[in-house]
């Protein structure tokens, strides 16, 4: 059959039931023109009669050159026509122009004739003709008006004439005929509306079959769009990126070929969300979005990896065209936003990692790439890094020392040193600040490495919470075995996520409790930066501290959160100046260190020097009137066991 193509229109399945229709003609074409040319030479041939021979020989003719025409045409018609998309009107009216012409001259025939042959040779042409009409309700089923009017020429006018025949025989023959014909007539007209309603059947069939088949196409395309298109912006999400990037990996195997992934985060965005809202962070996100893919090269994958973080995959880019490209990348993404009526600016920073030189499988490479991203982004923001060995080696080396602070408590790989805090008056030990150390294997490693670490994680508040209870412990045994240490306090270093949590007094006071060390001994020092996060929940924490007895030492002054206002409302123990001031004492540090005396006399509170390295720093601040010092040249921190020996040589 011709037509296994959908229909696309109305208009095309119409052409397409027109192409069916001559189909079912011209296949049983060759079987109706060979019976009628078998049936025509027997009737001519077959039966002598001289005085209707001439009639008869021309009729042949005619027959023979119609059937001839008709055989070329179906001829035609399978071997150019069939299972192309011929015109099917075109092809039919040719069929039945053929068809109605033969049936013409049978009638002409048979009419002609009937009056004049022996009763045998007329009941042969009765035998032909009824055969022929009963084959055509069959046969030409697929043209209504041909089938009918093929017996009806057959048929009728042979049976009305012999109906007015002198001959009573003739007279029931024509009356027999003329039924035939009428229930003839009535079976060509049933069996073509049975084969042209199969026709419209099937091709209601067929576009049932193609709307079925574009909603499985539609639907496998949404399908294909959920688990591979990111709803939001159109590209490709996390799923499909891995797929592809895996593919391209593979490729760049084969090829030999060089890749860059580029993991790109946004810088204040989080910022946009939060003052703004979601709906507006969400359109940030699509234009910003456009741009990369404006800013992409062809063919190479961009997705958008979870809430603000895209990744990119370059290929066949040297390391100064990935920067090139990267830094052109920030510059289009930190354009400002207009957004109905607000204008955003936000900014991008980017890491880059290559493969095969930093990774060898997709995910190790989005991992490298992220590494360089957050690491350039705590130094530089809105710039761009590039995975390196030492960079790999300091991530490979957190993670180390990540894993290890988990139990290090536990395996009593920390102890606390004591550095002393002389008063400048009386040169006595005013406190010992309690240091944390961690000896890792055979490795000391320095608190300012591990504390960012543990504060990373998480794991700051369960370490804080030892160094306070350690702490305490050892001065209160100090105190209880030896009477020079009455009146000796012990300074504390506090994180400021332990200063966030809502039961950190609580953990001050079971310290306190636990060791029996009196709260006027304990001095907790905390960064004044502390104060920049939550005010409020800063001053009830220290506040509460206070009420508890415990002192309030302001560390690292002057480097970071200008606090003289919370000091004045807090009513601090203690500031400590920073080493960095001490350091540039010659300079403009003694103005520092002035200054902070003078404010020390108006609010009340104690200064200490912290990183006291030389005598003539030790001359310069005992002159300013500095209360306390602390740093190496009066002596470097020590362990519990050396301080009773050192408190007996000063």
């Amino acid at each position: 059959m011709v037509n296994d193509t959908v229909p696309s229109s109305p208009r095309n399945a119409e052409l397409s039931m027109q192409r069916d229709a001559a189909e079912l003609l011209y296949k049983n074409s060759f079987a109706g023109i060979l019976i009628s040319a078998i049936a025509s030479s027997a009737l001519v041939f077959g039966f002598d009669s001289p005085e209707y021979s001439f009639f008869q020989h021309v009729w042949f003719s005619i027959i023979s050159l119609v059937l001839v025409i008709r055989f070329w045409d179906s001829l035609h018609w399978h071997k150019y026509l069939s299972g192309t998309e011929f015109n099917g009107q075109r092809a039919t009216h040719r069929f039945v122009s053929g068809t109605l012409v033969t049936a013409v001259l049978w009638c002409i025939y048979v009419v002609t004739m009937y009056a004049h042959v022996e009763i045998i040779e007329l009941a042969c042409m009765i035998v032909v003709v009824s055969a022929m009409a009963g084959g055509s309700a069959t046969v030409l089923a697929a043209h209504r008006l041909t089938a009918m009017a093929y017996v009806f020429a057959l048929l009728v006018p042979f049976s009305i004439g012999m109906l007015l025949s002198e001959q009573d025989y003739q007279n029931i023959l024509g009356m027999l005929g003329l039924s035939f014909s009428i229930v003839m007539i009535v079976a060509s007209k049933k069996a073509s509306d049975f084969t042209v309603q199969a026709i419209h059947l099937k091709h209601e069939n067929i576009a049932l079959v193609n709307h079925m088949e574009e909603q499985v196409a539609l639907r496998t395309q949404e399908i294909y769009e959920l688990s591979n298109i990111d709803a939001l912006t159109g590209l490709f999400n996390r799923s499909a990126f891995l797929n592809e990037a895996k593919l391209q990996l593979e490729q760049a195997d084969t090829k030999h070929e060089y890749l860059a992934l580029l993991f790109i985060d946004l810088d204040g965005f989080k910022k946009v969300n939060d003052s703004i809202g979601h709906a507006t962070g969400d359109q940030v996100l699509v234009q910003a979005s456009i741009r990369l893919q404006e800013e992409a090269p062809d063919n190479h994958l961009l997705c958008r990896w979870g809430g603000d973080e895209f990744l990119l995959m370059l290929a066949n880019m040297d390391e100064d065209e990935v920067v090139a490209k990267a830094e052109s990348m920030i510059a289009r993404i930190s354009e400002p936003y207009e957004i109905d009526t607000n204008r955003i600016s936000i900014g991008a920073t980017i890491g880059v990692a290559f493969y095969p030189e930093h990774a060898r499988n997709e995910i190790e490479l989005i991992q490298l790439a992220d590494t360089a991203m957050y690491s350039q982004k705590k130094k530089t923001p809105s710039s761009v890094g590039i995975f390196s060995d030492v960079l790999g080696y300091k991530i490979s080396r957190e993670q180390k020392l990540k894993v290890r602070l988990t139990d290090a408590i536990e395996k009593n790989e920390f102890r606390l040193v004591y550095q002393p805090i002389i008063d400048t008056k009386k040169q006595t030990v005013f406190a010992f600040e309690a240091l944390l150390r961690w000896q890792l294997d055979d490795e000391t490693i320095a608190p300012d490495e591990f504390i960012c670490i543990a504060e990373q994680y998480g794991q700051i508040r369960k370490i804080g919470a030892w160094v306070l209870k350690e702490a305490c412990l050892a001065t209160k045994r100090w105190q209880d075995r030896d009477p020079k240490f009455l009146n000796i306090g012990v300074s504390i270093n506090v994180s400021v996520i332990q200063m966030q949590e809502e039961n950190f007094t609580s953990i001050v006071q079971d310290a306190l409790t636990e060791s029996g060390l009196h709260a006027g001994y304990v001095y907790l020092e905390i960064t004044e930066s502390i104060f920049a996060n939550d005010m409020d929940k800063m001053f009830q924490q220290v506040t509460a501290l206070q009420n508890m007895g415990v002192k309030v030492s302001i560390d690292d002054f002057g480097t970071g959160y200008s606090s003289l206002s919370v000091m004045q409302d807090l009513a601090v123990n203690l500031v400590k100046i920073d080493q960095s001031f001490i350091q540039k004492i010659e300079s403009n540090g003694r103005s520092i260190v002035n200054a902070v005396m003078d404010i020390s006399d108006g609010l009340g509170f104690k200064v200490v020097a912290e990183g006291v390295e030389t005598p003539e720093q030790m001359a310069q601040l005992v002159s300013l009137g500095v209360n306390y010092l602390q740093g190496f040249h009066l002596a470097r921190p020590l362990e519990e066991r050396d301080i009773s020996n050192y408190l007996d040589s000063i």
